[in-house]
């Protein structure tokens, strides 16, 4: 991930974020994703995750087989 160096404390409360996994959900309207250890930030202090753009863009690649297949409930990794 390649996060500048002022990205390190969560603009939300001040904490500090470190690298970390999240887990990714979406209600598509049919159906709900659900992508499990996905790269992020996490502020040590209020838990908030930060994702960056090259994560996302992946996670909407991932989306699309669901979508198309208009899944009702699709669990996966981020790998």
């Amino acid at each position: 991930m390649a996060y500048e160096a002022t990205d390190k404390t969560c603009p939300l409360c001040g904490g500090a974020k470190r690298p970390g996994t999240t887990t990714f959900s979406a209600d598509l309207g049919f159906g709900v994703i659900v992508i499990r250890q996905v790269p992020a930030l996490l502020c040590s202090q209020c838990g908030t995750d930060w994702i960056d753009d090259a994560t996302a863009a992946h996670i909407e690649a991932l989306v699309e087989d669901p979508k198309r297949k208009r899944s009702l409930v699709e669990v996966m990794a981020y790998s």
